[in-house]
């Protein structure tokens, strides 16, 4: 008695007939045609481990079982994703093509991605970044607003509608009228402050006589959110940081050095104006080192004696 045709073959047979639906009806890319390709013949090694043999037998238990196994292999969620998305379209094919009655691949969605975390500044890019030593009224404004920005943990949104009236001097400190129309007041460093008192003793070169507005353009009005984006991102290039300047990387990176030096959440979220303290734990981040000494000095089952160490 012969044996019977493996069933990965088999399947794989009925996916050849789709890439080249997908050539002639659907007059796909190359490109687009070999993804498809990659992510269904991958596919098909899996279910025929799952005793699948015809397209016509997929059921919502194996779609559910061949994600779990791409899981546990260690793809992303975005790669079970991407197969999953081409699974459901090759089933929409089989459907019309009289193999499938519904599509199984609808009801199954790949595991939620993690929240990406933003990417912050170390110390040293800081420095590279903010070493602007120019007196031209518009880098000295850049710098001004990068300082504050960092010294602060301001929003863009926030930065961009401070009034003069905002900073106080004498007290270090700053109005903010933050999401929902809240008010804060946060402390100003010593940095921070300098550069805005060399940006004040030149501001009147680019704003108008009746202009509220802390930070101007060369429009003479209040400063807008883009050119804000514009000048940050160029002046990481002109400083040959490695990585993309953005205002949100200076808000994070303000949040993620108060966290590693003070290790006080709730200051930080105080200082972030988050109304949910689990907002600030997934904003900031910290190494697992800095966080296993916190533990070890601040437990009481974790200290260890002195003899013992």
């Amino acid at each position: 008695m012969a044996k019977p045709e493996p069933a990965a073959p088999k399947l794989a047979l009925v996916i050849a007939d789709f890439i080249e639906y997908l050539r002639v009806e659907r007059q796909l890319s190359a490109h687009t045609r070999d993804g498809y390709g990659r992510h269904l013949h991958a596919m098909a090694g899996q279910l025929a481990e799952l005793r699948l043999t015809r397209w016509r037998e997929l059921t919502v238990a194996h779609v559910r079982g061949l994600a779990t196994r791409l899981h546990k292999q260690g793809l992303s969620p975005r790669s079970i994703a991407a197969k999953l998305s081409a699974l459901r379209s090759f089933c929409d094919w089989l459907i019309l093509q009289g193999q499938l009655a519904a599509n199984p691949a609808k009801g199954v969605s790949a595991p939620k991605q993690g929240r990406p975390l933003p990417k912050n500044l170390d110390v040293d890019e800081l420095h590279q970044l903010m070493n602007i030593g120019e007196s031209e009224p518009l880098a000295v404004r850049d710098r001004a607003i990068m300082e504050l920005m960092y010294s602060s943990g301001l929003r863009l949104a926030e930065l961009v509608s401070l009034d003069l009236g905002d900073v106080q001097f004498a007290e270090r400190q700053l109005r903010v009228i933050g999401k929902g129309n809240k008010e804060r007041i946060l402390p100003v460093g010593r940095m921070a402050l300098e550069w805005l008192g060399k940006w004040l003793s030149v501001r009147g070169e680019l704003a108008g006589p009746d202009e509220p507005a802390l930070f101007v353009s060369q429009q003479r009005r209040r400063i807008s959110h883009r050119s804000v984006q514009l000048r940050l991102a160029q002046w990481g290039s002109k400083q040959a940081l490695s990585s993309h300047i953005h205002p949100h990387k200076l808000r994070h990176s303000f949040a993620t050095h108060m966290l590693e030096s003070s290790g006080d959440l709730r200051a930080v979220q105080e200082l972030l104006g988050h109304a949910d303290l689990a907002t600030t734990q997934i904003y900031t981040h910290l190494d697992f080192q800095h966080l296993a000494n916190a533990y070890d000095q601040a437990h009481p089952r974790a200290k260890r004696r002195k003899e013992e160490e």
